[in-house]
Order: C-alpha cells, then sequence, then structure tokens
C-alpha cells in the first residue's frame, strides 16, 4: 500500500463510518462539516439533506464543476416496540435480505443503542431454506419495552454496524462503501489540489435521497448550483463468479466510465482520453438507457447539464460487507484530479454552453 492508498483508506473509513441513512443525512452535518469542511472555501447544507463543498479557483468568471457523490446508505427503521426486547423494522432503500440474520446493527434513537437481528437456528426451522420476510424479522436489543418506547420510538433509523478491516490484495470490507467510499476519494482529491491549478471552481456534493427516489436530492441541489459541466461517481457492480460479464465489471482494473443515452457523449469521450494520457486504468461499459446512478437527474435537471458517470467497482453491494479495491479508490482518486485540473474540458463546456444558450 502506498502513502496515497493510506490516505484513502483512512478518509474512506472516517466518512464511511458517518450514519447517513437515507432520509437522516442531515444528522451527518457537524460531522461532515468538522472532517471536511477545512478544505474548502464554502460549505452548506441544502433543505433535502444535501452537503455541499465548494472550492474556488480565485479566477473571473470560471466555469463551475460539479462532483457529486450520493451520501446516503441503505438502512432500516423501526416499525414497532415488542416486549422482550425486540424492535420489528423495514427496510430503506434495497438492502439484500439474504445477509439480514445475524447482522450487527446500531439503532440511532435518543440514546445510541446496539442490536443483533435474530437468526432462527436451523434445528428449530420447518426445513424450508425460503428466506424470511423483512416484517418477520426482529433486531435483539436486550432492553424492556418500556425502555425502548423512551430511546427508540417508532421511525428510528437503523444501521448496520461500522466494522472494517483490509483482506489481502488492498481490498477494504465493510459497511457503507455505496456510496460513500466515492465521496471520500472525490473529497480527497479536491483538497490536495493548489487552487492555481484549477481552471473552474469546484463543488462537491455529497447528495440525498440516491438510495430511495429516483430523482434524488441531486436535482434540486444541481438546479441551485447551476453547474456547467458535472461529473457523477458512484458505485458499480464488480465481477464475481456468478454474475454475467456485461453486467459487471472488474475489480483491480481502475474506474468505469459508462457510456449511455443518459450521460453527455462529449465530456464521456473527453473522459476517456483524459485517462489514456494520463495513464489511468479505466474500463469502458455500456449503460443503454439508464446508469442506475445520479447521472440522468443530473443530465435533465434545470437547463440541462453536460455529465459523465464514472464508477468505482463493489462487490456485495448492499450488504455490511461491501469490498472495495485500494488500486480502484486510487484510480478514481486520479481521475477526480485530472478532470477538474482539465483546462480543456473546463474551456469546452464553458464555451459550448455560451454557444447554446447565448449567455
Amino acid at each position: 500500500m502506498n502513502q496515497i492508498q493510506q490516505i484513502l483508506k483512512d478518509r474512506i473509513i472516517k466518512l464511511c463510518s458517518v450514519m447517513s441513512v437515507s432520509g437522516f443525512e442531515k444528522r451527518a452535518k457537524d460531522t461532515l462539516y468538522e472532517k471536511l469542511g477545512g478544505d474548502f472555501d464554502e460549505i452548506k447544507t441544502d433543505p433535502v439533506g444535501n452537503h455541499i463543498f465548494i472550492k474556488r479557483c480565485g479566477k473571473e468568471n470560471a466555469p463551475l464543476c460539479l462532483v457529486d457523490a450520493h451520501f446516503d446508505e441503505v438502512g432500516m427503521m423501526v416499525t414497532d416496540i415488542l416486549d422482550g426486547g425486540f424492535l420489528k423494522f423495514t427496510q430503506i432503500g434495497g438492502l439484500s435480505l439474504s445477509v439480514l440474520q445475524a447482522a450487527d446493527v446500531i439503532i440511532y434513537g435518543r440514546q445510541t443503542l446496539r442490536g443483533v437481528i435474530i437468526s432462527t437456528p436451523p434445528h428449530l426451522r420447518d426445513g424450508s431454506d425460503k428466506l424470511a420476510a423483512i416484517e418477520d424479522l426482529l433486531i435483539d436489543t436486550g432492553y424492556s419495552k418500556e425502555a425502548l418506547e423512551e430511546i427508540t420510538p417508532v421511525g428510528t433509523p437503523v444501521g448496520f454496524a461500522p466494522v472494517y478491516r483490509e483482506m489481502l490484495s488492498g481490498t477494504l470490507v465493510g459497511k457503507s462503501f455505496d456510496n460513500k467510499a466515492c465521496g471520500a476519494v472525490c473529497a480527497e482529491a479536491i483538497a490536495s489540489i493548489d487552487r492555481s491549478d484549477l481552471p473552474c471552481d469546484v463543488a462537491l456534493m455529497l447528495s440525498s435521497f440516491e438510495e430511495t427516489s429516483r430523482l434524488g436530492g441531486v436535482s434540486s441541489g444541481v438546479y441551485s448550483l447551476e453547474p456547467d459541466y458535472a461529473v457523477v461517481t458512484d458505485v458499480n457492480l464488480a465481477r464475481v463468479p456468478d454474475t454475467k460479464k456485461y453486467e459487471t465489471v472488474p475489480l483491480f482494473e481502475g474506474i468505469s466510465i459508462a457510456f449511455s443515452t443518459a450521460t453527455d457523449r462529449a465530456l464521456t469521450l473527453a473522459s476517456e482520453k483524459l485517462c489514456k494520457e494520463k495513464d489511468i486504468p479505466h474500463t469502458m461499459t455500456a449503460a443503454p438507457s439508464s446508469t442506475g446512478t445520479n447521472s440522468p437527474t443530473v443530465n435533465l435537471t434545470g437547463r440541462g447539464v453536460p455529465v459523465v458517470d464514472i464508477g468505482l467497482p463493489l462487490k456485495n453491494m448492499h450488504t455490511y460487507n461491501e469490498t472495495v479495491s485500494l488500486d480502484d479508490a486510487e484510480s478514481l482518486y486520479r481521475f477526480i484530479r485530472e478532470f477538474v485540473m482539465s483546462k480543456e474540458i473546463a474551456e469546452f463546456f464553458k464555451k459550448r454552453e455560451e454557444d447554446i444558450f447565448n449567455v
């Protein structure tokens, strides 16, 4: 592991440990400002929970480049409190139900509690291997019903416990890499750039509601910022033996760049060219009608924003043992640095907007 990867590892773990179950992103405001605020000129949280960090280049009439990484994570919500210290719950976002039983969770109530999702021993099952429906699962807390009613009322968010470890080949395993790993890498990349090397102002948006809304909080953020061009970063489905090649991307081979009708062709080609010129590992992928990310929303908000979709390969998506490669994280770091420092891209997309809208 080189020095950059060590820095990225520390930043990823710190940011992914912050609770941001979809719909509760605003709770992270003070922690985020403390962890990231010193590297940016302006910080704010908008009404829907987007956390926005702006770095100014100091040049007059500079274009604005948006770097988006959704900050919300999948999780759960308390729906009922039962005798014996048990909580009923439902999912927020697309949880992988196959791994929920026996999961270690944190209940973010008036006090923060640890809990375990119950798992019926095989000795006591009826012989069926069918997965239990989420409404039949319970969180065991060890508290009384009366105590839970005070501490964890209905509507309390629940998330996976932040436990992280490093495996061989420089891979990290833990929860919420989707998509705070991208946010952490982008924040580090932008912070590392001297403003004199920037041809544009840069807005990093850690956006809300991606896991639970097709529009996402990114729509209101883009509408208020009015960027000239944008890059959306999100995790992408990494290849494992039981998946189809055309639906996945390889781990350890860098970032993915999506060709899609939902993104800007010129900016996509410019990003591919940039990777080739700077020797940044990457894979080109096809996403014909949708990328499954914030890119289509960014593209169609306001007057329209040219956008490129960049992916960080990830295994075990929407579980508490998501897996990313630090080699791929470094590729994303290098790409974001080169992308926002590209005078060619900044000048082209600023000029193109002026041509289109007669600004």
